[in-house]
């Protein structure tokens, strides 16, 4: 069944379902379903999880394995299966409909993939694991709602903060909602009434400096070398996690995927960026890389990033994450031969 984001908290507390779909391709909002789903599920005792990150090479056995096999001390488990892609092959699909119809009462499974478009919630697996369980799809804050959406997190921190702030924040972040909670975070900290306005925002800006990742990816679909290069090197002074700068180019190269094979099937590009969300002033630098990149050579950066996950995580032994992630983003800002 389908479960809104908004009434996901209310239905975990009426009921705890033997199976949650998480599907989104905004990283902040499928981390807070997630984490309050595991929060729930913790304290109904379940104490255990296995985690498992799910791409081309996966041994789907291995989710057999762990839903057969009881805890030494019984306790209750759940089995997080992250997925790469929402196609995980004849394999997988056989796989995810045997796991989902067969969970032990002592599992709950949850599934985090990235969005599901609709030809993906046709599919038979697809429909038989959705109506086992809660699916909960999570859309991009838009430009319309971005200032809402701020408003209402400044609220949960306990702020209140003028319409002016609500806008210049607004600006600010460009619809990088971590980037939002982060700001909003900070100013909590800073704050000393619990009322913000628009200075305390601007002097936010004022005080730093730094670039950040969303800028990267910017200058990187804009095809600016030099200021890619720029930015990197700002980026690992500051010390910041390759996983999350992995994450973010992962979103950003499987949108570009998506909307290069619709171009190479023929359809208008100002077509493919409406139906694909692009903001205004975006849709030039996307259009540039778009010329640049086929889908092709998208697929192998996402094969990539797929092996930066892995070395990240201790799973691949070879090759240092930072150099691999420079690399990848020269190269999308530039011509592949």
């Amino acid at each position: 069944m389908k479960i809104y984001p908004d009434k996901l908290q209310g239905q975990l507390s009426r009921e705890i379902l033997s199976l949650y779909i998480v599907s989104g391709d905004e990283p902040l909002l499928v981390q807070e379903s997630c984490d309050l789903i595991r929060e729930v599920l913790k304290k109904g005792e379940f104490s255990e999880r296995d985690l498992f990150h799910v791409d081309n090479n996966f041994d789907w056995k291995q989710v057999t394995y762990s839903n057969g096999s009881m805890s030494l001390f019984a306790e209750k488990k759940i089995i997080e299966l992250r997925m790469s892609s929402t196609k995980p092959g004849k394999e997988g699909a056989v796989a995810l409909t045997e796991l989902c119809q067969s969970i032990s009462e002592d599992n709950c499974v949850l599934l985090v993939m990235p969005r599901v478009d609709a030809a993906t919630q046709r599919t038979k697996w697809f429909k038989t694991i959705e109506g086992l369980g809660g699916f909960i799809q999570l859309w991009p804050v838009d430009a319309k709602q971005l200032p809402r959406w701020i408003d209402n997190r400044f609220k949960r921190a306990g702020l209140t903060a003028s319409r002016d702030a609500v806008q210049a924040l607004v600006e600010k972040i460009e619809g990088n909602l971590l980037a939002a909670v982060q700001e909003i975070e900070r100013m909590k900290l800073c704050s000393s009434t619990g009322r913000i306005e628009i200075d305390e925002v601007m002097g936010g800006v004022a005080d730093s400096s730094r670039y950040d990742v969303f800028q990267l990816i910017d200058a990187a679909l804009e095809g600016n070398t030099s200021r890619v290069v720029k930015i990197l090197d700002g980026l690992q002074l500051e010390g910041i996690e390759p996983l999350f700068l992995n994450n973010m180019l992962a979103r950003e190269i499987r949108n570009l995927s998506a909307m290069a094979h619709k171009i190479d099937q023929g359809q208008p590009v100002d077509a493919v960026m409406r139906s694909g969300r692009i903001w205004d002033k975006r849709k030039a630098p996307v259009a540039a890389c778009l010329r640049r990149h086929r889908a092709t050579d998208l697929e192998q950066m996402q094969s990539r990033l797929l092996r930066v996950d892995r070395m990240v995580k201790g799973l691949e032994v070879t090759g240092r994450p930072w150099d691999e992630l420079a690399s990848m983003v020269v190269e999308l800002s530039r011509t592949m031969a």
